[in-house]
């Protein structure tokens, strides 16, 4: 069984996320790839963040874009911060032993791996696919696992590096759109267009609540 895991704080999910989720999930063959809201993301924790379940519900409806696609509110059922080497451990409890799961994320969050909780355990659960971002250097994520202290060795398909567990690291290019959720929110707040940003049914949910005005953040 190969699923995918897509994490993040959502808020809101947009057609960036959406298009390299499906890019990923058909390049490795997944069978589904579990969109996963964060609940209490410890990285933002100074931060406003939507409500969770407003969250989960324009995930949801995103996610019906793609057949490939699945929300999952895991994070949202556990107290506290929403540590991923938690939701991963959950994953082999829910799915088993025949589990292969692959993580997906940026390089730019997989170069700070080693803020996480636990971080060196990761690779104990599952394969990590590190999408390409501009202006990283080449090399840099080859310098970067040697710094973990992880026992990483090279791949011999040569866009990876294999883990004392067995698990990759994949260094991948994606179509990568200049989208950021934060860009969406300054738009909201600035009373400018979203459309073709966001799926037009999570447009419509945000902008029905009130989220992101001037008003709202007040």
């Amino acid at each position: 069984m190969k699923l995918g895991i897509l994490g993040g704080t959502f808020d809101p999910i947009h057609f960036g996320h959406l298009r390299l989720a499906e890019e990923v999930g058909e390049d490795l063959e997944l069978e589904k790839i579990y969109l996963i809201p964060a609940a209490s993301p410890p990285h933002k924790s100074k931060s406003p963040v939507t409500p969770f379940f407003d969250r989960l519900t324009m995930t949801r409806m995103a996610a019906e874009a793609s057949p490939l696609f699945e929300t999952l509110d895991l994070e949202g059922r556990r107290r506290g911060h929403s540590y991923s080497i938690e939701t991963l451990r959950e994953f082999h409890r829910l799915f088993g032993s025949d589990l292969d799961l692959f993580f997906i994320l940026g390089m730019d969050a997989f170069l700070e791996i080693e803020t996480w909780k636990e971080y060196r355990n990761l690779f104990d659960y599952a394969h990590f696919v590190v999408i390409n971002r501009p202006g990283t250097p080449d090399g840099a994520l080859d310098a970067f696992l040697a710094s973990l202290g992880v026992g990483f060795s090279g791949h011999k398909g040569g866009n990876g590096f294999v883990a004392p567990s067995g698990n990759l690291v994949i260094y991948k290019k994606a179509t990568l759109m200049d989208i950021s959720s934060t860009g969406i929110r300054e738009r909201v707040a600035q009373g400018k267009s979203i459309r073709f940003l966001v799926p037009e049914s999570v447009r419509a949910y945000l902008l029905t609540k009130g989220f992101y005005t001037k008003h709202g953040d007040d």
